[in-house]
């Protein structure tokens, strides 16, 4: 919140005191009560158990065998040992790149999140850009997590001026 205050502070003492008309929302609380969202929360959820589900049996799998190669690693051939160690490295790759494709930055989830969201992201945002314009708001802002501007009148973008004076600089 004292970064929004600042922010508006900045706003304010920067416009030459003209009279700004600021709202903001918490995207937090709407998005808890959008059923839409509730939707995709429970088709990521159920995606989720599965996905880990599978994760657990490859882990087992893995515990399994390398509990199976601590009991018996004394009494097998080197060659026996070595295959051994090796099924059980491949097995732990395999657990690794299945963890990364599901659950990793660029993961299935995260798409399926973006690809899911991505319309009621949308949805939202026109809504806010209708009441802002409505209630003839200058700045729309985000409260929850990070401040971030939803929306702004065109007037007040400054970044083909600030692009002209670096080309001159």
């Amino acid at each position: 919140m004292k970064k929004l205050t600042i922010i508006i502070l900045l706003f304010l003492s920067s416009i030459n005191f003209a009279q700004l008309k600021i709202g903001y929302i918490d995207s937090d609380a709407i998005m808890d009560q959008l059923p839409d969202v509730q939707d995709i929360r429970q088709r990521l959820d159920a995606l989720i158990l599965e996905w880990q589900s599978e994760l657990n049996k490859l882990e087992r799998e893995w515990k399994t065998k390398y509990d199976d190669y601590e009991k018996r690693k004394l009494i097998m051939s080197d060659q026996t040992r070595l295959e051994t160690e090796q099924q059980l490295v491949q097995l732990e790759n395999k657990i690794a790149e299945f963890r990364d494709k599901k659950f990793g930055a660029n993961g299935e989830l995260f798409q399926k999140q973006d690809e899911l969201m991505k319309p009621v992201q949308n949805k939202i945002f026109n809504a806010i850009k209708e009441v802002a314009q409505e209630e003839d708001l200058d700045f729309v802002f985000d409260r929850s997590g990070d401040i971030m501007i939803l929306y702004a009148k065109d007037k007040y973008d400054i970044s083909a001026k600030v692009l002209n004076k670096l080309k001159l600089q």
